[in-house]
């Protein structure tokens, strides 16, 4: 049996005993009785890559050596109330003193990052115990749930009437509004509602204008203290709308971007300042910040907006095929219930190819942004209640008025 030295992975191996072991030295405190320090890590560690020099039977063998001694030294201790997370991380140790062997950046990697969550104990133990509520917690869960579990079980493929409908991309839009919705208490929690909301409506809205206007809805029908920070935060994500419609028409077609460069800056700039007003008005709120006890996100909301944008899906998708491709404007305006990137991204394409002149793309992605409005509108008052959905649906009727506008004039 041959012998695999090498001096890169001792080297490694030993900086990573030394590595945690101080941190498990500093951890005892000068407790002499604890059950390791930085010597003991560092043998370990040293053994682990000496046991893999030799072969799979001879690091086992260390391992179960190393096991053995911990169990006894825990048993004669038993009486004392003290976790595993020492013993464990000694196991660990070993384990990645055997892997620095055959590759040791990764070893070294995994062993920086066992000692930053060996040293962020204190942190840690307060933000679970009292920071994060059970209700938040629990929130969580469905969310990992229903990206790890759930998602991978979904088809992905077109089905239903016309193909109209991706199941997978309906549920990925469902996990998008419970992120949002947690994102969202993030910086409620960080900043309260008055600051969050808004910010959170802004940064939001480059993910989805559409589901963020839901999450807000939700958030103003449940809290109604909170009715203004939303207004603002549903209005300011379609700022993202058009920061991401001059994006994708720089990358497609500049000559499209220059057609549209004034409808898009009037558009832009109104719903900034519509979103400023909610959010000075949200502001001189003299009421408490209902922060605590609040929410993550609404399950049964989340499903019931996703379940909404797969019927505009469908019922676009219908309209498409019954009209046929009869105007550019028309086609656009079906599409652009559903996204108002993806049409203008199409006829910006077809100005880039010479099949349209650039003058004529400003029609058909005006009508795609409005229709795009009136989902906009369709589930700001389906989520939330008069109250929201009224000056929300101001807003949306005043920034669309003056893209036009801004089109009219240049």
């Amino acid at each position: 049996m041959g012998v695999d030295f090498s001096w890169t992975g001792f080297a490694v191996a030993l900086g990573i005993g030394l590595l945690v072991g101080a941190e498990r030295e500093r951890r005892k405190g000068g407790d002499g009785d604890a059950v390791a320090g930085i010597r003991t890590f560092a043998v370990a560690a040293l053994l682990g890559a000496v046991g893999a020099s030799f072969g799979t039977a001879t690091l086992l063998l260390a391992l179960a050596a190393v096991a053995a001694l911990l169990a006894i030294a825990y048993a004669r201790d038993a009486g004392s109330d003290r976790g595993l997370t020492t013993e464990v991380s000694l196991l660990l140790c070993l384990l990645l003193g055997a892997m620095a062997i055959r590759q040791p950046p990764l070893a070294a990697a995994l062993a920086v990052a066992l000692t930053i969550l060996l040293a962020a104990r204190e942190p840690m133990h307060h933000f679970v115990r009292g920071v994060l509520t059970a209700e938040e917690l629990n929130n969580l869960l469905v969310l990992a749930a229903a990206t790890l579990l759930v998602l991978p079980l979904v088809p992905d493929r077109p089905l239903g009437p016309f193909d109209a409908i991706n199941p997978r991309a309906v549920w990925l839009i469902v996990i998008l509004i419970m992120s949002i919705g947690a994102a969202a208490h993030a910086l409620l929690r960080l900043l309260g509602s008055r600051v969050g909301l808004p910010l959170a409506g802004l940064l939001s809205g480059f993910v989805s204008s559409v589901a963020t206007i839901g999450v807000m809805g939700t958030q103003a029908r449940e809290q109604p203290a909170r009715r203004r920070p939303a207004i603002a935060a549903a209005v300011l994500s379609t700022v993202a709308t058009f920061v991401q419609m001059a994006a994708v028409l720089a990358v497609t077609d500049l000559a499209t971007l220059r057609v549209l460069t004034v409808p898009l800056v009037c558009g832009g700039l109104t719903a900034a300042g519509y979103g400023a007003l909610w959010t000075w008005r949200g502001l001189r709120l003299s009421t408490p910040d209902p922060v605590q006890g609040s929410v993550v996100f609404s399950v049964r909301a989340s499903l019931w907006l996703g379940l909404m944008i797969a019927v505009v899906l469908l019922v676009s998708a219908a309209m498409r095929v019954w009209l046929g491709d009869r105007g550019l404007a028309i086609a656009s305006g079906i599409a652009g219930f559903a996204d108002t990137h993806a049409p203008a991204v199409s006829v910006a394409a077809l100005a880039a190819a010479g099949r349209v002149e650039p003058a004529a793309t400003a029609l058909p992605i005006l009508m795609a942004l409005s229709s795009n409005s009136l989902s906009k509108a369709v589930i700001a008052r389906a989520n939330g209640d008069r109250d929201f959905a009224r000056p929300v649906l101001l807003g949306l009727a005043i920034v669309l008025a003056a893209t036009w506008l801004g089109w009219w004039l240049g």
